[in-house]
Protein backbone atom coordinates (compact mmCIF):
# COMPACT_ATOMS: atom_id res chain seq x y z
CA UNK A 1 0.00 0.00 0.00
CA UNK A 2 2.90 2.34 0.70
CA UNK A 3 4.23 1.70 -2.80
CA UNK A 4 0.88 2.70 -4.28
CA UNK A 5 1.05 5.94 -2.32
CA UNK A 6 4.60 6.65 -3.43
CA UNK A 7 3.82 6.36 -7.14
CA UNK A 8 0.19 7.42 -7.44
CA UNK A 9 -0.69 10.95 -8.46
CA UNK A 10 -1.08 13.67 -7.26
CA UNK A 11 1.14 13.14 -4.21
CA UNK A 12 3.55 10.47 -5.51
CA UNK A 13 6.92 11.44 -4.10
CA UNK A 14 8.80 9.05 -6.39
CA UNK A 15 7.30 10.81 -9.41
CA UNK A 16 8.78 14.12 -8.33
CA UNK A 17 12.18 12.48 -7.82
CA UNK A 18 12.05 11.03 -11.34
CA UNK A 19 10.94 14.41 -12.69
CA UNK A 20 13.89 16.14 -11.02
CA UNK A 21 16.30 13.60 -12.56
CA UNK A 22 14.77 13.78 -16.05
CA UNK A 23 14.40 17.49 -16.72
CA UNK A 24 13.28 17.05 -20.34
CA UNK A 25 10.33 14.76 -19.47
CA UNK A 26 7.05 16.41 -18.46
CA UNK A 27 5.45 15.42 -15.16
CA UNK A 28 2.23 14.57 -16.99
CA UNK A 29 4.16 12.07 -19.13
CA UNK A 30 5.51 10.43 -15.99
CA UNK A 31 1.97 10.30 -14.53
CA UNK A 32 0.70 8.54 -17.65
CA UNK A 33 3.59 6.08 -17.60
CA UNK A 34 3.05 5.04 -13.99
CA UNK A 35 -0.63 4.04 -14.29
CA UNK A 36 0.02 0.42 -15.38
CA UNK A 37 2.12 -0.05 -12.25
CA UNK A 38 -0.56 1.47 -10.01
CA UNK A 39 -3.19 -0.83 -11.56
CA UNK A 40 -0.92 -3.88 -11.10
CA UNK A 41 -0.37 -2.95 -7.44
CA UNK A 42 -4.11 -2.51 -6.86
CA UNK A 43 -4.80 -5.86 -8.53
CA UNK A 44 -2.14 -7.56 -6.39
CA UNK A 45 -3.56 -5.95 -3.25
CA UNK A 46 -7.07 -7.08 -4.19
CA UNK A 47 -5.89 -10.66 -4.68
CA UNK A 48 -4.16 -10.65 -1.30
CA UNK A 49 -7.28 -9.28 0.37
CA UNK A 50 -9.50 -11.85 -1.34
CA UNK A 51 -7.16 -14.80 -0.64
CA UNK A 52 -5.11 -13.93 2.47
CA UNK A 53 -3.55 -17.39 2.63
CA UNK A 54 -1.39 -16.49 -0.37
CA UNK A 55 0.65 -14.13 1.77
CA UNK A 56 1.75 -17.02 3.99
CA UNK A 57 2.14 -19.68 1.30
CA UNK A 58 5.73 -18.91 0.27
CA UNK A 59 7.06 -18.43 3.82
CA UNK A 60 5.54 -21.78 4.77
CA UNK A 61 7.37 -23.43 1.88
CA UNK A 62 10.66 -21.94 3.02
CA UNK A 63 10.16 -23.15 6.59
CA UNK A 64 9.84 -26.84 5.73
Amino acid sequence: VVEIGMISPPVGLNLFVINSLLKDVKLSTIYHGVWPFVMADILRLGILIAIPGLSLWLPQLMRT
